[in-house]
C-alpha cells in the first residue's frame, strides 16, 4: 500500500507536468510565442557619450568621467572563512596604503565586524524582524576613478575569481569640472529631468548647447543564445560634439579673483563681470559671484550678466551714439545750455551739486550730466518719444545674441506714446532709468565703439568637433556691420577717455593708470523693488583697453558695494587690465628681459632699469636679466641738511631714506618717484608727513 501511494503521487505529479507542458506548447502556444517574440524583438536605448566642454586652448572645462562603486557580496558561496582569514592581512595592508584614514589593523577590525553584523542579521534576525541578506557591502564610502579601481582590483583576495571573493562594482558616469567653481554658472549643470532618465543639460552652456553635447541615442536588441538572452547593439549611439568655447582659463582666473577681492573689500551682495575680445566678440571670461547667506563667502551665483537691470548712467554713451548718428550732435566741443535744474514734463531733472550753465557733449559724458543727455534726446524725439526705442531697434539693440549662455534675455524698453508721462519716461530712458538692459548688451555696444562701430555679436562657442576632428568653426558674425560710423565711434572713444582722464571725469580718481590707458563710463542705479527705489545701489563700469588700440572690452556690475561706481566696479576693470599687463597679455613685453630682435630706434619696447642707490644692485639686475642697454637715470643729489632728495629712486629705497630721516611717507601712483611734497633740503619736523608722486617713465 505504501509503495502504491508513493507511485500514485509520482504518477499524479508527472501527469500535472505533462498537462502543463501540453497547455504551454499546444493550447497557449500562440500566447507564449508572442511573448518570446516581444522579448527577442524588444529594443532598449543606449545612452550616447556626452561631449566635452573645452576652453579656447582645448583645456577641459567639463567632461564625463567613469567612476566605480566597489562592493563585496559576503554571501558568495566561494568565500571560505579559512581562505578569508589567510588573505585578510595582506588585503588590509593594501587598503591602508590606498586609504590612509585607517591603518591595517583598523581596516581588519572594520571588515570583520561589518561582515559579522551582516551574517548575524541574515542568520539570527532580531525578534519580530525578517532575516535579510545584505549582498551589497560597500568597501569605500566614495566612488573610485578608473585608475583607482584598477589598483584596488589587484589587492590580495580581490584578485581571486569572482565566485570566490564576491567582489563586484557598479559603473557611474559623472560630469566633472576640473576647475571647480571657475565659470561654473556659465558652464552649467546636468542631470535627469522628470520625464526621462537621460542626463541632459539643466543650466548654462550645458542647457543651451544640450542638443549638440548630448549626441544621438543608439538601440540594443535581444538575441537568444544557448546560455540565455543577451543585448546586442543594433544601432550605435552617436557621441555628442566636443564644444570648444571662447573662455580663456588664465583670463577667467584673473577676472574671478579681482571680482572676488572687490566684493570682499566692499561687502557687495553680488557682482558680475564679462571680459570680451573687441575684434571677435569672443567672451574670454565671465564671472558671477554672490555672497552665501550661510558662510558669508562669495560663490558662483545667478548669471546676472544676461539678466535685465536698470543700467544707470552707462546708457548715456548709447544715447550719445544715437544723438551723433542722428546729427543732433556734430561738434562734440560745442556747448549747450544745461544748468543745475531743468523742469520738463512736470518733473525736475537735477544735476546738483555738479551742474553748470553750459556743457559740451564731451562734458555731458565726462561729468555724467542727466540734464545734458535728456536735452539732446528730447531735441530729437521730444515730439515722438517712441522714436527713440525704434531708433535703437534699427541699430539691432534688441536682437537676441544667442551667445550660448542659458537664460539670456534682451533689453526691455517700454513702447512710448505722446502722453505727458511718455515724454517724462523718454528723459529717464536717455540717462538709464525706466528700462532694463542686461549688462552683456551694454558691453556689446561699448565693444562696437571700441571696434570702430562694428557691432560684433558676443559669443561663447568657438568650434565643434567629434573624435578629435573639427566639424564646424563658428565664424565671427555681426548684429550690424556698422552700428555707427567710424568717425562717431572715434568721438565716443574720446568722450569715454575723458571720464577716466578728464579733470572732471567721474572715474578719474580710481581708474587712471599710465601702464594701461582705460576708457569707459561709470553708472549708478538705485534698486527698484515693487516700483519703489531703495537705498541700495547697483554700481557699473563699462569700458575698453588699451585706449589707443582696444583689445578687450569689459563690464562690471555690483550690488550694494560700500563705495561709488568708479571705486568699486571701475577698480575691478583697472585691476584686471593691470594684471593682464603684468602677464604680457596686452601686446607688451611680459618682463624686463631685452627683446631678442630689433635695434634701438626701430620702435621696439626696450626695458627700463629704475634708479638705485646701490651699484651692486644695478649690476645684478643688468647681469641677471641680460639687459645690455638699459635706460639710466641720474641719482638724486644728497642734501646735507633738511628733507632728503628722493626723486628718481624706486619706492622701496625712497621710503627707507625718508623714514630713516624721521618722516611719515604717503605714496600715490606706481613706479619711480617723480615728485615730493616737501622740497629737498627744506626744514622739517620729525613725524611730519611727506607725499611722494610715482609714475612709470
Amino acid at each position: 500500500m505504501r509503495y502504491a501511494i508513493v507511485v500514485g503521487i509520482m504518477l499524479l505529479f508527472s501527469a500535472m507536468i505533462a498537462w502543463n507542458l501540453f497547455k504551454t506548447t499546444v493550447i497557449h502556444a500562440a500566447e507564449w510565442n508572442a511573448k518570446a517574440e516581444k522579448v527577442l524583438t524588444d529594443t532598449v536605448p543606449i545612452e550616447p557619450e556626452r561631449g566635452k566642454l573645452l576652453a579656447d586652448n582645448g583645456t577641459v572645462l567639463a567632461a564625463n568621467l567613469q567612476y566605480y562603486v566597489v562592493r563585496i557580496d559576503w554571501f558568495t558561496d566561494g568565500i571560505k572563512t579559512d581562505t578569508l582569514m589567510k588573505d585578510i592581512g595582506p588585503l588590509c595592508d593594501s587598503l591602508a596604503k590606498f586609504d590612509d584614514s585607517m591603518d591595517a589593523s583598523q581596516w581588519k577590525k572594520k571588515l570583520l565586524q561589518d561582515r559579522k553584523a551582516i551574517m548575524d542579521a541574515a542568520n539570527h534576525p532580531a525578534p519580530g524582524k525578517k532575516a535579510r541578506k545584505n549582498r551589497a557591502y560597500r568597501l569605500f564610502p566614495y566612488m573610485l576613478t578608473h585608475k583607482e579601481y584598477e589598483r584596488v582590483r589587484q589587492f590580495p583576495f580581490l584578485r581571486r575569481a569572482k565566485n570566490k571573493n564576491g567582489f563586484y562594482y557598479e559603473k557611474h558616469n559623472r560630469r566633472i569640472k576640473p576647475y571647480g567653481d571657475m565659470a561654473a554658472r556659465s558652464i552649467g549643470n546636468v542631470g535627469q529631468n522628470e520625464t526621462s532618465s537621460s542626463i541632459r543639460g539643466h543650466s548654462g552652456l550645458e542647457m543651451a548647447l544640450d542638443s549638440l553635447l548630448y549626441g544621438k541615442p543608439g538601440q540594443a536588441q535581444s538575441i537568444q543564445l544557448t546560455n540565455g538572452i543577451v543585448r546586442a547593439e543594433s544601432v550605435p549611439a552617436v557621441k555628442g560634439y566636443d564644444i570648444t568655447t571662447t573662455i580663456n582659463v588664465q583670463l577667467q582666473d584673473i577676472v574671478e579673483n579681482e571680482l572676488n577681492n572687490m566684493c570682499l573689500e566692499t561687502g557687495a551682495e553680488w557682482g558680475t563681470c564679462v571680459l570680451m575680445e573687441v575684434a571677435t566678440g569672443e567672451i574670454k571670461a565671465i564671472s558671477n559671484l554672490e555672497r552665501s547667506k550661510t558662510t558669508g563667502e562669495y560663490v558662483e551665483g545667478v548669471n546676472h550678466a544676461v539678466l535685465g537691470y536698470e543700467p544707470g548712467s552707462v546708457v548715456k554713451t548709447i544715447s550719445m551714439m544715437v544723438a551723433l548718428e542722428d546729427g543732433v550732435v556734430s561738434d562734440i566741443n560745442a556747448p549747450i545750455a544745461t544748468g543745475s535744474d531743468w523742469m520738463y514734463a512736470g518733473r525736475n531733472i537735477s544735476d546738483r551739486p555738479h551742474g553748470a550753465a553750459t556743457r559740451t557733449p564731451r562734458e555731458i559724458i565726462e561729468t555724467s550730466s542727466n540734464i545734458g543727455m535728456a536735452k539732446l534726446i528730447v531735441k530729437d524725439y521730444g515730439q515722438n518719444p517712441g522714436g527713440f526705442r525704434k531708433r535703437l531697434e534699427e541699430m539691432g539693440f534688441f536682437e537676441p545674441f544667442n551667445t550660448g549662455i542659458g537664460g539670456e534675455t534682451t533689453p526691455n524698453f517700454p513702447v512710448l506714446g505722446n502722453k505727458i508721462w511718455d515724454k517724462l519716461s523718454l528723459t529717464r530712458q536717455a540717462y538709464g532709468y525706466a528700462t532694463t538692459i542686461p549688462p552683456l548688451y551694454t558691453l556689446a555696444m561699448y565693444n562696437a565703439i571700441a571696434n570702430d562701430g562694428k557691432f560684433v555679436r558676443p559669443h561663447l562657442v568657438k568650434k565643434l568637433s567629434r573624435d578629435g576632428e573639427p566639424d564646424s568653426i563658428i565664424p565671427v558674425t555681426y548684429v550690424r556691420k556698422q552700428v555707427c560710423s567710424p568717425e562717431n565711434a572715434q568721438k565716443l572713444r574720446i568722450m569715454l577717455r575723458d571720464v577716466v582722464w578728464g579733470s572732471h571725469g567721474t572715474a578719474r580718481h580710481w581708474v587712471q593708470d599710465e601702464r594701461v590707458e582705460i576708457a569707459g563710463k561709470t553708472g549708478t542705479a538705485f534698486t527698484n523693488a515693487a516700483g519703489q527705489y531703495g537705498a541700495q545701489k547697483r554700481l557699473a563700469f563699462c569700458g575698453f583697453f588699451p585706449y589707443d588700440k582696444p583689445k578687450y572690452s569689459c563690464i562690471v556690475l555690483m550690488l550694494g558695494a560700500d563705495r561709488g561706481a568708479g571705486a568699486s566696479s571701475g577698480m575691478v576693470v583697472k585691476n584686471i587690465a593691470l594684471k593682464m599687463y603684468a602677464h604680457g597679455l596686452l601686446g607688451n613685453l611680459p618682463d624686463y628681459a631685452q627683446s631678442s630682435t630689433g635695434k634701438s630706434g626701430e620702435g621696439k619696447n626696450y626695458p627700463t632699469l629704475f634708479a638705485s642707490m646701490s651699484d651692486r644692485k644695478a649690476s645684478n639686475i643688468r647681469r641677471g636679466l641680460g639687459i645690455q642697454a638699459p635706460h639710466s637715470y641720474a641719482r638724486p643729489g644728497k642734501s646735507e641738511k633738511g628733507v632728503p632728495n628722493v626723486i628718481g629712486l624706486n619706492v622701496r629705497e625712497a621710503i627707507k631714506v625718508l623714514e630713516d630721516a624721521g618722516l611719515t611717507v604717503n605714496i600715490y601712483g606706481y613706479g619711480m618717484v617723480t615728485g615730493q611734497s616737501l622740497a629737498a633740503g627744506s626744514h622739517y619736523a620729525r613725524g611730519q608727513r611727506i607725499d611722494l608722486r610715482l609714475r612709470n617713465i
